[in-house]
């Protein structure tokens, strides 16, 4: 079975890669990724607020800004809580390029154009094949347009394109009042890659303590189903490679994220919660659906029931959304 795909320019020996997340901090899981599978893996993010802290010494880079962690298991750490610095983090590019042959990704996560981005060049060389920038960003300013908000993300983009030549990879949210507009800018800005989509963790309240309690809650598969929308939207329309992630926690579920249309399957919850050698029966489960259904390969599967190619594709727009809604009542209280 051929399982061969392409994202960012490279040959991937299957769609399955682990996203960013702490698992990438150790270079020995890194090595587990590639012995179970893994057909390049994403590091772990640099953050905007490392750099400014190495670079400025003040506790107000610490302190401000905690809804911008994307990877926190709690609200931005304190001084000695930050996990890694930017000079280490290139330490250790260097030392998983060293150490194994599947691609690096370097991940930069920030919301300002700053300083920051230009870790960017170092991330490049220090031997990332590509770069996958994580824009996150909960803006709150009640002043604060829409259309600034773009165009933040826009330039960062362009600025980080000006200084690296390996492919970039823009990971965004979809919380945009036009998400398509805003991947043909960012395309056009330069993105190779779109990695949809940004999960942003949520506080909850602690009825006991009376206090806002920070909450990592690990993905279900339900949360597939929004960035297997849009990418089922955007395949075809736009020249970039997708990647979907958020919710991808089974063979099936790699399937269908391939008929939507994406590349590459991004994996972090299932990994984190069942093992990095999940994803070695991952792999099984997409080659024997294939098998199964008789497909050669994953070329051949790619965009199949993206609302290009797919029979009824009035199913990803509000078309269905009354009928959808009239289907599940009735199946649900059969008269």
């Amino acid at each position: 079975m051929n399982l061969k795909t392409t994202y960012l320019g490279m040959t991937l020996r299957t769609p399955l890669v682990p996203s960013a997340s702490p698992l990438s901090e150790s270079l020995d899981n890194i090595k587990r990724m590639e012995d179970a599978g893994a057909a390049a893996v994403v590091m772990h993010s640099l953050f905007e607020e490392h750099i400014s802290f190495e670079r400025h010494q003040f506790l107000h880079h610490l302190t401000q800004g905690t809804e911008s962690y994307a990877e926190a298991l709690s609200y931005f750490p304190e001084m000695n809580e930050l996990a890694v610095g930017p000079e280490s983090y290139l330490d250790e590019i260097v030392a998983a390029k060293a150490a194994v042959s599947i691609p690096i990704i370097g991940s930069l996560n920030g919301s300002t154009v700053g300083g920051w981005t230009d870790y960017a060049r170092r991330i490049q060389e220090a031997g990332a094949d590509a770069l996958e920038l994580n824009i996150y960003w909960i803006p709150t300013d009640l002043e604060l347009r829409g259309e600034e908000v773009e165009r933040r993300y826009l330039e960062i983009v362009a600025h980080v394109k000006r200084i690296v030549s390996i492919p970039v990879a823009v990971k965004l949210s979809p919380f945009f009042s036009n998400v398509a507009n805003m991947a043909k800018r960012l395309v056009e800005e330069g993105a190779k890659g779109l990695v949809l989509f940004n999960r942003f963790y949520q506080p909850d309240i602690d009825l006991e303590l009376l206090d806002v309690n920070p909450n990592l809650l690990l993905s279900s598969p339900m949360a597939m189903r929004l960035p297997l929308r849009w990418i089922a939207l955007l395949y075809g329309r736009l020249k970039v490679d997708l990647a979907a992630t958020s919710g991808i926690h089974s063979g099936r579920d790699v399937v269908k994220m391939l008929m939507a249309g994406a590349d590459v399957t991004m994996l972090c919850s299932a990994l984190i919660r069942r093992g990095i050698p999940y994803l070695t029966l991952v792999e099984h489960e997409l080659a024997e659906w294939l098998e199964e259904h008789e497909y050669d390969s994953v070329e051949q599967l790619k965009g199949s029931l993206s609302q290009l190619k797919c029979p009824t594709p009035e199913a990803f727009e509000r078309a269905q959304y009354v009928r959808g809604i009239a289907t599940s009542w009735r199946e649900r209280h059969p008269v």
